[in-house]
């Protein structure tokens, strides 16, 4: 009786490790949470300045994903801010690729911390690398945009846009927003 007791605890831990291991394999993580990693700007001085650059490995997240995001302070339409898929490709960062891109899917309504905006997937078209893909975001506070745009190699694109979208949300990334709109420390969180 002992030895089957044992027996069971060992097998419920190889399923355990084998499934953790095989997550692993397919782009995820066994606490389901990428490691984002901070690398230089690798883009030119331009009229937005230098924004903020993070990468995914594949082990994380299924491929490797460069994540850039910055501000375009009193560039967004202060009326309606992030509505349409006309004002998301106005304010993409498609420059930093290419230039040309072509829309995958509709973009769709999109929540960054306290602001609101779109999404939509995007390959990259030539001349720029053969399989890529783009994952633009643009949400507004106010009359400021912020813009981040998630390149990676096409495959796994909705696991990565989640990906993306749950970093966007990230206290990294919503604390440099708070700070860069001159918004002041985030407040805290009351339970």
């Amino acid at each position: 009786m002992r030895r089957n007791g044992w027996a069971i605890v060992m097998l419920v831990v190889a399923t355990t490790a084998a499934g953790a291991w095989s997550l692993r394999l397919a782009g995820g993580t066994s606490t389901g949470h990428p490691t984002w990693t901070e690398v230089a700007w690798p883009f030119p001085m331009d009229e937005w300045g230098q924004g903020k650059a993070y990468r995914c490995g594949a082990a994380d997240c299924g491929s490797e994903v460069d994540v850039y995001f910055r501000a375009k302070l009193g560039f967004c339409n202060c009326t309606t801010g992030v509505s349409d898929d006309a004002e998301l490709e106005r304010l993409s960062d498609f420059d930093l690729v290419g230039g040309r891109v072509d829309a995958l899917a509709a973009g769709q309504p999109v929540r960054v911390g306290w602001m609101q905006g779109r999404s939509r997937p995007y390959r990259i078209a030539p001349p720029g690398p053969s399989g890529q893909e783009a994952y633009s975001v643009a949400f507004n506070h106010e009359c400021d945009a912020m813009v981040a745009l998630a390149v990676f190699d096409g495959r796994q694109r909705h696991e990565i846009e989640r990906h993306a979208d749950e970093f966007l949300n990230s206290d990294v990334v919503l604390q440099w927003a708070r700070a860069t709109l001159g918004l002041g420390p985030a407040p805290a969180l009351s339970h």
